[in-house]
C-alpha cells in the first residue's frame, strides 16, 4: 500500500509552526514549491495545507500565499455562557467578544458603522417591524489584536435604541445587552440559528480569506420576557478561527 504523505508533511510543518520556525502572520511555501520541495503532487501538498488550515494554524489569501494564521488554534465561543451579564461584562469588557478575545491575553477591538436604515425582509420580520420601518443598525468589523476574527451587523428596533446610548461608538460595559436592560428591555431568552456557508466576496475581502472557504452564519435573537425580540445579529465568522460549543439541561429529574 502506498504511503499516505498527508499526515506526516503535515505533522512536520505543524511541528514547525508550534516550535516557531514559522511564527505567527509568516509566509509558508507556495503550494506548487512545497509540492517539489518534498517530491509529492500537488493535490498532496493542497491537502496537507487543508489539514493545517482546518486545524485553525494557517489562513490563505487569493494571490497572496499561504501564511500561519495570527491566532494559533481558534476561537472558543460557548454559546451558552458568552451572554451571562458576568460574563460578558468581565474586567469592563464591551460584550461578549471583547469578554473571549481579551481572556486569550488578545486585545479587542472593532469598527464600527452607526446608522438607521430599513433592515433585511428577515430581519424586519423578526423584530416584528413594518416593511417601511427603520432600525438601529451596528455594522462592526472585529478584530483579536490586528487580525480581523468576524464581521457582525446587529439591528434594534427604532422605538427601543433610538437616541440612547446604543447609537453610541461605546455602548458601554456589557455592550448592548447591559445597555437594554437598563432600558427596560432585558433579554432572558436567546434563539440562534447556524448555517455554513461560502463568503460574499466583501465579507471574503473584510475576513481575509479566500471566496472558497467557509464561514458560519450565526443569527442571533435577543428576547424579553414577554417575547419581544429586541435585538438581532448576524455574526459571520471563518470556520478555521472559531470553534462553537453550546450545553443545555434535558431530562431533569421531578422535585
Amino acid at each position: 500500500m502506498k504511503e499516505n504523505k498527508v499526515p506526516r508533511l503535515a505533522a512536520e510543518l505543524r511541528a514547525k509552526i508550534q516550535q516557531g520556525v514559522y511564527p505567527p502572520g509568516s509566509a509558508l511555501p507556495k503550494v506548487r514549491d512545497l509540492s517539489e520541495s518534498e517530491g509529492v503532487s500537488y493535490q498532496t501538498a493542497r491537502d496537507v495545507y487543508e489539514v493545517l488550515r482546518d486545524e485553525g494554524l494557517i489562513i490563505s489569501r487569493r494571490g497572496e500565499g499561504t501564511f500561519v494564521s495570527p491566532i494559533l488554534g481558534k476561537i472558543h465561543r460557548d454559546g451558552t455562557g458568552r451572554y451571562i451579564k458576568s460574563a460578558r461584562e468581565e474586567a469592563g469588557a464591551r460584550g461578549a467578544f471583547a469578554a473571549e478575545v481579551a481572556r486569550l491575553g488578545m486585545t479587542p477591538g472593532a469598527t464600527t458603522e452607526i446608522s438607521r436604515e430599513r433592515p433585511p425582509k428577515p430581519v424586519a420580520q423578526i423584530l416584528g417591524l413594518h416593511h417601511a420601518a427603520k432600525a438601529l443598525v451596528r455594522a462592526r468589523v472585529m478584530r483579536a489584536d490586528a487580525t480581523v476574527v468576524q464581521v457582525a451587523t446587529s439591528y434594534f428596533p427604532g422605538d427601543v435604541a433610538f437616541g440612547t446610548q446604543l447609537e453610541q461608538q461605546d455602548t458601554g460595559d456589557g455592550g448592548s445587552k447591559s445597555r437594554l436592560a437598563e432600558l427596560g428591555y432585558p433579554q432572558v431568552r436567546i434563539r440562534e440559528s447556524l448555517d455554513v456557508r461560502t463568503p460574499s466576496k466583501a465579507e471574503a475581502a473584510l475576513l481575509g480569506i479566500s471566496a472558497d472557504g467557509l464561514v458560519y452564519e450565526i443569527t442571533h435573537v435577543g428576547l424579553t420576557e414577554t417575547g419581544r425580540a429586541v435585538e438581532v445579529c448576524v455574526h459571520v465568522m471563518p470556520i478555521t478561527l472559531w470553534s462553537l460549543s453550546y450545553e443545555w439541561p434535558i431530562d431533569q429529574p421531578a422535585v
